[in-house]
């Protein structure tokens, strides 16, 4: 029988942050395809588009009117997903199976920029900076508002993703309970702290216990290049394709150095690092299909921000074990307009993938941080 080769044979991978496996296909790669194919993402936009919701100075589709802003701006989502309290209180189960309980919160926008026709990957690293400072500054905010449990700071980018605008802009939700995935990372974060024994040179956890991601990032960092998932790195972030991922060239980005639980725990250097290393992926992922390259990307890190002491001092607490990081969950597969689907199996069974985690960082390594429209250019 010949040896076994993950770049060929099938097999299961497992996620320690959700427990859950996924189903690996390497073979199927060559499997030709007559499927659905997307229409391209425009790379022409104009500088202000008098249509858009989201321009400076525009009526937004509630009726409000934009500020002239000039850099980031935050306002209130004039379409929520759930609204502020006091709500009603739902009514009792007709049965055991069927119960429902109320959610309360707030969602805001965050555009990143006046200009249309930008993204994170063109705009400058000044401008990245200043969307991480706004995204910190809602955190804090919403994180610290009565009866909010959990705050989460997401983008959807590109039609195929559901976005409804172009322009470039995030979310956050702002929520009375911890939703299911970020609920499951935490879990797993916590039982790994408590049935783990910390291993010699690896960073720790709050209290010196065992990190789950410190653990995993370290061992990536330790993985031949040739071998390994890793995509860049700067001195304090990494950026690489999970074991586990799922979605064709997905990414994580996670601290490396030492533990850090939220946005609000950064250093000066660590923020420049984190705004560097968040353009250079964006970047990379527009240049492997020469498109503005469609994902979802969200940050998971503390439910809410720590509270301070009388001297100013963030309190530690248990939700210290959460391990900042961001998860990129890109669609497109084999072009700029074929995407991967999520059906069949894989909404029956369990998460199905064709090309492998180390296949992809590769193909993502040896993309150009130079964005491909100002390559072009010069």
């Amino acid at each position: 029988m010949e040896p076994f080769d993950p770049s060929t044979h099938p097999h299961r991978r497992y996620n320690p942050l959700t427990n859950t496996h996924i189903l690996v296909s390497p073979h199927r790669t060559k499997r030709p395809w007559l499927g659905q194919t997307e229409p391209a993402e425009p790379s022409n936009l104009p500088q202000y588009d008098p249509a858009c919701y989201l321009c400076p100075g525009n009526t937004r589709a509630g009726g409000k009117v934009n500020e002239m802003y000039t850099s980031t701006v935050v306002f209130e989502n004039d379409y929520a997903a759930v609204l502020p309290p006091p709500g009603p209180v739902t009514p009792p189960a007709a049965h055991p199976l069927l119960t429902a309980e109320p959610i309360q919160g707030g969602c805001d926008v965050v555009c990143f920029h006046p200009r249309h026709d930008l993204s994170l990957p063109t705009l400058s690293l000044s401008d990245v900076e200043n969307i991480v400072d706004e995204w910190t500054r809602v955190y804090m905010r919403r994180g610290t508002e009565p009866g909010i449990e959990y705050v989460q700071i997401f983008e959807n980018k590109g039609a195929m993703m559901g976005c409804s605008n172009p322009h470039p802009h995030s979310q956050v939700w702002s929520l009375s309970t911890v939703p299911t995935l970020p609920a499951k990372e935490l879990a797993s974060l916590h039982n790994y702290a408590s049935t783990t024994h910390v291993r010699s040179g690896v960073p720790t956890g709050p209290d010196g216990h065992a990190c789950l991601l410190c653990e995993y990032v370290h061992h990536e960092l330790s993985v031949p290049e040739d071998e390994g998932r890793i995509v860049t790195t700067n001195e304090h972030f990494v950026a690489l394709v999970p074991w586990w991922a799922y979605w064709p060239f997905e990414i994580m980005v996670l601290p490396h150095k030492r533990h850090i639980s939220s946005l609000v725990h950064f250093t000066v250097d660590e923020k420049h690092a984190f705004a560097d290393i968040m353009s250079r992926v964006t970047k990379r992922y527009d240049n492997i299909f020469s498109c503005s390259f469609a994902y979802a990307m969200g940050v998971h890190q503390r439910p809410l921000p720590p509270r301070r002491d009388d001297d100013g001092m963030y309190v530690q607490d248990a939700d210290d074990i959460a391990h900042l990081h961001v998860h990129f969950e890109p669609p497109l597969l084999r072009s700029a307009s074929v995407r991967k689907f999520l059906a069949g199996f894989e909404v029956m069974a369990e998460p199905q993938r064709d090309l492998t985690a180390e296949q992809a960082a590769k193909r993502l390594r040896n993309c150009s941080e130079v964005h491909y429209l100002l390559a072009a250019e010069s």
